[in-house]
């Protein structure tokens, strides 16, 4: 049996050690004299970024040949696809670019999988902290190194006066105030990238509340861990959020990512 036979969540061990040898690659040019150039979009693009996504884009074409991909740098440099297939991988090789740049740790390397719109495996590796989350048909797998015991993680219950919601370094206090009232959570960390997600489904805090832009590959893979780890991930009506948008650029509307 290949790779490709098992259930589709239960990719996500494979995608996971994917991540994990992109990471060993991209560490090494953390808090370095870096090259880093702007996209059209005017974010940063450091040479970490492009040599992650070379050695996922070769690791995924050697193990699930028949399934496109869609990446970030690719998509920045060559434009995202005009149509894409029911299944296909969306890849962001760093998440956090502007945090690695910074020199902060909260920076991820993603894969996930999607399935007729849905996230249904992905992996997700921290490179400095050396964690790494990933879908099982079980559940959601966490390892502290690669090749480390492996430990199955869940989201909390909502703790009533205790609620601690994830959001971005640069929120303003009065705006993360009026999403308090709106969401009912009671504490809130700054954090980047996708592994707020990750601490999410750990039960570690309780919800993420996006009323932003994203794209498509920032969120798949913390999205199909959050939801094999119990929680939601949905449009802030509740309604359902979809992938593979190839006529909107692969972006993202708002989001809100909830713990149990």
């Amino acid at each position: 049996m290949t790779v490709s036979d098992l259930p589709l969540a239960d990719w996500g061990r494979a995608l996971a050690g994917i991540c994990e040898e992109a990471a060993s690659i991209i560490l090494p040019f953390w808090r370095t004299e870096l090259s880093v150039t702007r996209k059209a979009d005017s974010s940063p693009v450091t040479e970490a970024d492009q040599a992650g996504e070379r050695l996922i884009l070769q690791r995924l074409a050697e193990v699930f040949p028949d399934v496109p991909t869609v990446s970030e740098e690719h998509a920045s440099e060559f434009g995202a696809p005009e149509d894409i297939g029911p299944r296909f991988f969306l890849i962001d090789p760093v998440d956090g670019t502007k945090a690695f740049v910074r020199g902060d740790p909260s920076f991820t390397v993603n894969i996930g999988l999607i399935e007729n719109g849905v996230p249904v495996a992905g992996a997700i590796v921290s490179p400095v902290t050396g964690e790494t989350w990933f879908t099982t048909s079980d559940g959601v797998l966490k390892r502290l190194q690669a090749g480390g015991a492996e430990t199955g993680v869940e989201v909390r219950a909502w703790p009533r006066g205790e609620a601690v919601a994830l959001i971005s370094h640069t929120m303003t206090e009065a705006r993360a105030a009026e999403l308090a009232v709106e969401y009912g959570f009671d504490l809130r960390t700054p954090m980047d990238s996708s592994i707020k997600l990750c601490r999410i489904a750990e039960g570690a805090a309780d919800i993420y509340p996006r009323h932003g832009p994203t794209m498509e590959w920032d969120t798949a893979a913390g999205h199909a861990i959050l939801v094999a780890a119990g929680g939601r991930f949905t449009k802030p009506d509740g309604g359902a959020f979809v992938y593979g948008k190839a006529d909107q650029g692969f972006r993202n509307g708002w989001f809100v990512a909830r713990g149990g």
